[in-house]
């Protein structure tokens, strides 16, 4: 189903977590993907978003669905830290995603300057040997830092000549970032 069918349906069942639920349990790629359209990101708890990213096998539930819905949530910083140290891959990713997410929307304020600047000492020193996905959300998270994040604008530029080209493979074609 297209996503522009989807949201005449939002617009009628909108907020609904006991549906979100049923729809996101079925391993159906749409049915996923509207469940997060209809979820209620601060009725979920952590079980529940860990639950969720148990069962997102690829990047585009995991990053575009889960991570979207936490990045509405308050506890959003806080998962996504624990993903980010994870160690698995598309919970790494996630976790970068929902980063993106929340510098996109929210204001500068909301975050802990220090903490970003950490993050960004820790994606230069790690983002050429993590996982393929994950080095494509970081990269996503440096480039919406730089752009999103004024306090860290200029870090975030430094950092990105530091890092480079950052080569991601998939599919045996290699994307160049």
């Amino acid at each position: 189903m297209a996503t522009g069918a989807m949201k005449p349906m939002a617009k009628k069942i909108k907020i609904n977590q006991r549906l979100a639920e049923e729809l996101y349990a079925t391993g159906n790629y749409d049915a996923m993907y509207f469940a997060g359209i209809i979820a209620d990101p601060n009725a979920m708890t952590e079980s529940d978003y860990d639950r969720w990213m148990d069962d997102a096998y690829f990047y585009m539930l995991s990053d575009y669905v889960v991570a979207v819905t936490l990045s509405e949530s308050g506890m959003a910083q806080d998962v996504a830290d624990k993903w980010i140290e994870s160690g698995d891959e598309l919970r790494m990713s996630a976790g970068w995603s929902c980063y993106c997410w929340l510098i996109g929307n929210r204001n500068d304020d909301e975050f802990s300057k220090s903490k970003i600047a950490n993050k960004l000492d820790s994606l230069k020193n790690s983002i050429h040997r993590s996982p393929e996905r994950t080095k494509a959300s970081m990269n996503n998270f440096l480039y919406n830092v730089g752009v999103s994040y004024l306090p860290l604008h200029e870090k975030a530029v430094e950092i990105a000549k530091e890092v480079g080209i950052v080569e991601v493979k998939r599919d045996k074609k290699n994307l160049v970032f």
